[in-house]
């Protein structure tokens, strides 16, 4: 070939989009299948199988060649407070109207110390204090200046409900930020109160009281540095909370109709709770895993893939696997990083495997605390979090996309793979702030987890009305022993789903301009 010819088709090679990095489906399942086999112990916080876990993870990690994040390893230590409440020393109780109620715990009662320390007595006057929400952008307070300390709140799970008048109040049939148990817990400790009790429904809480009662079972944490919560906090059964109050000489729907108003102001109860608090207190690292693909003309800013590698490990005895919650989503990530070795995009790509998202987003709080690439150069956030083990799909759920312009490249991403993305609809169990793309986003990063559901209402190819229901079926195996892996599973839909984040993410790491807020959650 002539010099200039061939200068010419070198020229022309080098103008060519680089080759697609393209997912594949045997590393998902093999990572999936390691991570979720009873050698991993349910990969629980503060257990040995999940260190085995972050050992694989680095192991992996390594051998894709991938760089340290910062400085020379791929661990970023967060330190963990586990606390521990001994049930047979520990009880909450109430004297109301002359009678003593002892709820059962577990049965009519869950608690645990929110604060970390090792004993806590005390008696305290109760208060229903509505939603326990304030919320100045919705016009709304339901303490009005109570003071709080040194008192017992009890308090409705959920936002205040909607009405004919204002159809959109506190988002409509959606779960706002404020009506998370976790805000609420966050609000009661602020205002100094002794404890903290949430009425449970089925309906309030979108799950049921044997959802509740697991996430009390055992170790409850908190990141060590983090602000410490009440001395006790926990659930009640709606019977229950109708004893008490009727003891009281209320009544539990007359408050919950006088709570749905922005009159509602707090009812001191005639009732006091004499609790006792046993608590068996322990501090421990836990440790994020994460690489970096260096980018070429904009490697200074980064787009963050992230994936929480723990589960609820072992509890009672029995081992608690976690194949879809979230070995299916720390197989997906491993197999997008593999898939980008030898394909820089522009920016700095990262993969981070995030622990503790279970007992709270621990990890990915801890990271955003101390970030190990600069907040300001971080563009986005795209969370993968319970996969598709059904089969393949017409469309991929992008909850809370409309939020962003992540919607629009949402839209690309989904076209080129011959989808669509899902229209919004209410997101009547708050995902969009139960996962760990959700400290990022409290930090300012436009994030979100494409295709998190519990129940997968997609557009299935193959007999949608069946496949809907087998997804359906995933919400009786959800955080119990029945989450294992099955290799009879049709990953093509888990396929799908992480090529689309891949390809979303390189979007973003290739478009100039950053995304940016439409409507800040």
């Amino acid at each position: 070939m002539a010099p200039v010819r061939a200068l010419a088709a070198l020229l022309a090679c080098a103008l060519l989009p680089a080759a697609r990095p393209e997912v594949k489906e045997a590393p998902i399942r093999a990572h999936m299948a390691f991570l979720a086999d009873d050698l991993l112990e349910g990969r629980g916080t503060g257990q040995r199988g999940g260190d085995l876990a972050v050992a694989y993870l680095e192991a992996q990690l390594r051998a894709l060649g991938l760089r340290p994040v910062a400085g020379d390893g791929y661990r970023q230590r967060i330190d963990v407070l586990g606390a521990r409440t001994l049930m047979d020393r520990s009880s909450v109780a109430f004297r109301a109207g002359g009678a003593d109620l002892r709820p059962a715990a577990g049965a009519d009662i869950v608690f645990a110390s929110g604060d970390g320390a090792a004993r806590a007595a005390f008696s305290a006057p109760v208060l229903f204090v509505g939603y326990g929400v304030e919320a100045p952008e919705e016009r709304w307070d339901d303490y009005k200046g109570a003071d709080c300390r040194g008192r017992l709140l009890v308090m409705l799970a959920n936002d205040p409900p909607p009405t004919a008048g204002e159809p959109g109040r506190f988002d409509g049939a959606g779960l706002t930020r404020h009506g998370r148990w976790t805000t609420k817990f966050e609000q009661a400790a602020r205002r100094g109160a002794a404890g903290v009790l949430l009425i449970h429904t089925t309906e309030s809480a979108t799950y049921d009281w044997s959802v509740v009662a697991a996430g009390f079972r055992g170790e409850k944490f908190r990141v060590a540095s983090g602000q410490p919560g009440c001395p006790v906090q926990g659930w009640i059964t709606e019977a229950f909370a109708r004893r008490l109050l009727a003891s009281a000489g209320q009544d539990l729907d007359a408050l919950r109709a006088a709570a749905a108003t922005r009159a509602f102001r707090p009812v001191a109860l005639a009732a006091t709770a004499d609790a006792t608090l046993e608590t068996q207190v322990r501090t421990f690292p836990q440790y994020n895993v994460a690489a970096r693909l260096p980018g070429t003309d904009l490697r200074e800013e980064a787009v963050v893939y992230s994936a929480h590698w723990d589960h609820l490990g072992i509890q009672d005895g029995v081992i608690i696997n976690g194949a879809v919650d979230n070995a299916s989503a720390v197989g997906a990530l491993l197999a997008i990083a593999q898939a980008s070795v030898g394909h820089p995009a522009r920016r700095t790509q990262i993969f981070l495997f995030t622990c503790g998202e279970e007992q709270g987003l621990l990890g990915a709080e801890g990271y955003v605390r101390a970030p190990l690439w600069p907040l300001e150069r971080t563009v986005a956030d795209l969370n993968l979090e319970s996969l598709n083990w059904v089969g393949p799909a017409r469309d991929i759920e992008f909850l809370g996309g409309e939020r962003s312009t992540l919607l629009d490249l949402g839209r690309r991403a989904a076209a080129r793979l011959g989808m669509r993305l899902r229209a919004p609809e209410p997101d009547v169990q708050g995902l969009f702030f139960r996962s760990d793309h959700d400290p990022f986003v409290r930090a300012g990063i436009p994030a979100l987890s494409p295709g998190f559901s519990l129940a997968g209402q997609r557009d299935y190819v193959h007999d949608p009305e069946a496949s809907r229901a087998k997804a359906r079926t995933y919400l009786d195996r959800y955080h119990r022993p029945a989450d294992r892996y099955d290799p009879a599973w049709d990953l093509r839909g888990m396929v799908q789903q992480a090529q689309f984040i891949l390809d979303l993410g390189r979007l973003v790491a290739d478009t100039p301009a950053r995304p940016t807020w439409v409507r800040r959650p």
